[in-house]
């Protein structure tokens, strides 16, 4: 198990500036803006890993700990000392009516707390303790079990509590599908992906233990409502209807067709998954397909003791973080991203590019370039590979946003002009133009994963079955383009800026796909504006620094909650945070407001917020995996972005009177790319 620390993280009122809601910047000397920069500094030099690179916890909601619990059940060890403290951990996150939730703050979940619910009991908690009585109650309430999402039946599935019938098909047949189909598997996004062979597999084998039956959940499924895994929708004729008769005639075909005609099949997903696991930490280095990994391995016959099965377990238990007695667990590490905004960060606040944290950092980001054709590389078999992944080892699956954060930290250090990292960034801007849409906007990992028939399939309920264009992502390529040389006359931004346009949200802001939620597009957005020279006099530019500063709260910082995402009412309306009031601060700032008020408040209230450490206080989750599903704390948010803040206000104001532009980097234009229209 690996132990992470929070920093030594503390939480401390205020100031009775901030209380009064009056926050005044005329006492904001340089002296104290040194202080809380050179603090925060401190801090983040103190944990950098001697190899260069920094890893901040990851944080996502309960169903981790109940997820991890489920599959325990599955292999008969839910009474392992680990369950037991995930389980203390789950208790410890009930909220006060009975539930569980997605995010800090949030309704109650359905699916999170049948799945809490059955944890705690497998681990022996009694259905008359008060924890249970209430989150049974709650339960009921909101439509009992069977009104859980198309995931978490495959776990009731698996442990018993439901017939396979009645959990979405997954048909392992798709394996045989030509790559090229608009149906097939390479027409889903990559995460689902993963997800899709691996429950192929599982649905078409049906793994079950059927758990004592005084640890079942038959007490959550209410006797008034159907457990049909899902009705047919009005109007009759549409999408999901037909999906839905799909999915009765594929239960019909497993039933008559014989085994030995589907293990063909089954052996192709079986190689792909064992194909996809080399050179990664975990089948797509990410929580879900590799707790579906344990259960693939078992259901075909591999021994608790094998080495694939033991190797499959020991990168779950690698997410495991071990305090106070209880146990929770990461969705994923997040070592090259934290490491590219942490340069970033450093940069920004006047560390001196060769100061050899930055020449660390540069040096460990270069070593995870990837440098073999992925998943990718079916739809652009013709590229040299290139780009960043997100974790520490996961080379099938770069990412365009990890690319181009990591881009601009290249740039940060005094090897920017290295020929080392010269090729390293050609042969990056290259692979990520590359993967430009059709719409002119880029998305996380692939190139028009874009058909809307897919989302009305039974187990699309994730709400990631497609991996759209978003203007966050679509900004940072243009902000990485603008910090080498890139301007808009270039024919792919050009493209990338129309979508920003078609995609503008009529009071100003953008969408935020990967953070929370139009704090995090729009000032995405402005930086990229600011890194291609773009007017910030334009109507569009005037928009969005308008939208920030109406939601700049009395106390001077910015919030937004999760919720924004199910109800756009409440955009920019939520808890103020050091990150999203950073992100706030930065957006005006590159839109030439550094000496507005609005960014003297932001500043005032990030000063006044600092802990002792350097470091920021914040409980929220500000990160984004998929809306409306999964959310995310980055524990590193809250200090990369303020320092990052406060050292482009200090060279900001610094020269005052003139245009505020990025620091100094390399000038050099890279020869165009040999990209091509896909």
């Amino acid at each position: 198990m690996i132990a992470h620390m929070d920093g030594g993280v503390h939480r401390r009122s205020a100031s009775s500036r901030l209380d009064r809601g009056d926050p005044d910047s005329s006492d904001l000397s340089l002296d104290v803006l040194e202080r809380a920069l050179t603090r925060c500094q401190d801090q983040l030099l103190s944990i950098q890993h001697a190899d260069g690179y920094w890893c901040g916890e990851l944080e996502g909601d309960s169903i981790l700990e109940s997820e991890y619990i489920l599959l325990m059940a599955f292999l008969g060890r839910e009474r392992d000392d680990v369950c037991i403290k995930a389980a203390k951990y789950l208790h410890e996150h009930q909220l006060p009516d009975g539930g569980w939730t997605m995010y800090p703050g949030g309704p109650v979940d359905l699916s999170a707390s049948v799945k809490a619910y059955f944890a705690l009991k497998l681990v022996g908690l009694a259905v008359t303790h008060p924890a249970m009585v209430k989150a049974r109650e709650v339960i009921l309430t909101h439509g009992g079990a069977q009104a859980c999402n198309s995931f978490t039946r495959f776990y009731l599935a698996l442990l018993g509590q439901i017939s396979y019938d009645d959990t979405p098909t997954v048909p392992v047949e798709l394996m045989h599908l030509p790559k090229s189909t608009p149906f097939g598997l390479y027409a889903m996004s990559s995460w689902t992906r993963k997800m899709v062979v691996t429950l192929s597999i599982i649905s078409a084998k049906k793994p079950v233990r059927h758990v004592p039956e005084n640890l079942g959940i038959a007490e959550l499924f209410r006797e008034d409502l159907p457990r049909q895994m899902s009705r047919w929708k009005r109007p009759f004729v549409c999408w999901s209807n037909f999906f839905l008769g799909v999915d009765k005639v594929l239960k019909l075909y497993e039933k008559v067709v014989p085994t030995s005609w589907r293990e063909p099949a089954i052996k192709k997903a079986h190689r792909w998954i064992l194909d996809h696991c080399e050179n990664s930490d975990g089948l797509g280095a990410i929580f879900p397909p590799m707790i579906y990994t344990v259960i693939v391995l078992k259901a075909l016959g591999y021994d608790d003791h094998s080495t694939m099965m033991r190797w499959a377990l020991d990168q779950l238990e690698d997410f495991i973080i071990e305090e106070d007695g209880t146990v929770r667990l990461q969705p994923c590490v997040s070592p090259v991203w934290d490491t590219a905004i942490g340069a970033i960060a450093m940069a920004d606040s006047g560390l001196p590019d060769f100061h050899p944290a930055l020449m660390r950092s540069v040096r460990w980001l270069l070593t995870k370039e990837v440098r073999r054709p992925g998943d990718w590389s079916v739809r652009l078999p013709h590229i040299e590979p290139s780009g960043w992944y997100f974790e520490f080892n996961n080379e099938r699956f770069p990412d365009i946003d990890d690319t181009a954060m990591v881009l601009l930290a290249l740039q940060k250090s005094a090897l920017a002009d290295d020929p080392v990292v010269r090729a390293a960034t050609d042969r990056a801007v290259n692979w990520m133009l590359a993967f430009q849409n059709r719409d002119g906007g880029f998305a996380a990992f692939d190139v028009n994963i874009d058909n809307e028939i897919l989302t009305k399939v039974p187990f699309a309920d994730h709400n990631a079955m497609l991996d759209p264009s978003c203007a966050d992502i679509t900004a940072r390529v243009i902000e990485s383009l603008g910090t080498l040389g890139y301007r808009g006359s270039h024919p792919a931004i050009a493209k990338a800026l129309q979508f920003l346009w078609k995609t503008q949200e009529p009071e100003g802001c953008w969408y935020g796909r990967w953070g929370v939620n139009y704090i995090y597009g729009t000032w995405q957005v402005l930086l990229g504006l600011q890194a291609i020279d773009f007017s910030m006099t334009h109507p569009a530019v005037t928009r969005a620094a308008d939208w920030l500063e109406s939601v700049q709260q009395s106390c001077g910082g910015w919030g937004e909650s999760c919720h924004s995402y199910d109800d756009p009412s409440t955009k920019g309306q939520g808890t103020p945070t050091a990150s999203q009031t950073a992100w706030a601060v930065l957006g005006l700032i590159a839109a030439g407001r550094a000496d507005s008020s609005s960014v003297h408040r932001g500043i005032r209230y990030l000063v006044d917020t600092q802990n002792a450490d350097g470091t920021w206080s914040e409980a929220e989750f500000t990160g984004t995996g998929f809306p409306s599903v999964f959310y995310l704390r980055y524990h590193l948010y809250c200090i990369f972005f303020p320092l990052m803040a406060l050292g482009r206000y200090k060279s900001a104001t610094a020269r005052l009177g003139r245009p505020i532009s990025a620091p100094a980097i390399a000038t050099r234009v890279p020869a165009l790319p040999l990209w091509r229209d896909i």
